[in-house]
């Protein structure tokens, strides 16, 4: 028998999409390597775009490009903004060629919604690119909510609020009515943006180390680390 949504610690949780719940560094790369080759840049080893996943597709782009000798203008020139947009032309129509959920992600979503846990997506990729790429995999359904790197504008410096600002973080424990003290919400992510997003917003947040870490997982600073999504619902019940 399921437990009940008493039963259960948590009433509401946030995942990272890239590297958490998906595995997508495949098409990331090969449109990152699309827009250099458009700009004359050498492209990089698909597998390496790995270690570029994080902070969002603009920054990942930059840092392939700062990695060859940089552009004209820097990321802020036009040049880069155009190498930028011919990358998400062609990502826009290319993000779910060779992306899949992570082996178990759907068995343990399916679980913690049996367990009437709220679910929300949390990601800097552009909300309709993971709405989109959701739809595709046939696996938005049980997300209430998919909150993107543009999805909360941009703050008084210019920059989207994205994390690891923790207003996403925030916004999804509203969206799910888990801001209630008796409602607990905890957020599950791969990188050091997200473990800063989830302290900024004074969640429990756990490191998946089978994803694109950014770090050695065990030095994140999250309060407990799974090897595989298997281990995500012990984990949290442990916490």
């Amino acid at each position: 028998m399921n437990a009940t949504p008493d039963d259960f610690p948590f009433h509401a949780i946030g995942f990272d999409l890239d590297g958490t719940l998906i595995d997508s560094f495949r098409d990331l790369g090969t449109a990152v390597n699309h827009a250099l080759g458009e700009g004359g840049f050498e492209p990089v080893r698909v597998e390496s775009s790995k270690d570029l996943i994080g902070g969002g597709a603009k920054i990942m782009l930059a840092r392939a490009v700062e990695a060859q000798g940089g552009i004209e203008g820097g990321v802020e020139g036009d040049s880069f903004r155009a190498l930028y947009k011919t990358m998400l032309g062609y990502y826009s129509k290319n993000n779910a060629v060779h992306t899949a959920p992570y082996p178990g992600a759907r068995e343990v979503v399916g679980e913690l919604a049996a367990r009437g846990v709220r679910m929300a997506v949390v990601t800097n990729k552009f909300s309709a690119f993971a709405t989109d790429i959701l739809r595709q995999l046939d696996f938005a359904q049980p997300f209430e909510t998919v909150i993107g790197g543009d999805t909360l504008g941009k703050g008084p410096d210019g920059n989207f609020l994205a994390k690891p600002h923790p207003q996403p973080v925030i916004e999804a424990r509203a969206r799910l009515d888990a801001d209630a003290s008796d409602r607990r919400f905890a957020f599950v992510g791969d990188s050091s943006y997200d473990v800063k997003a989830a302290r900024g917003a004074e969640v429990p947040v756990i490191a998946a180390a089978y994803g694109y870490c950014d770090a050695p997982p065990e030095d994140l600073g999250a309060d407990a680390v799974i090897a595989s999504l298997d281990e995500l619902i012990p984990a949290l019940e442990r916490l």
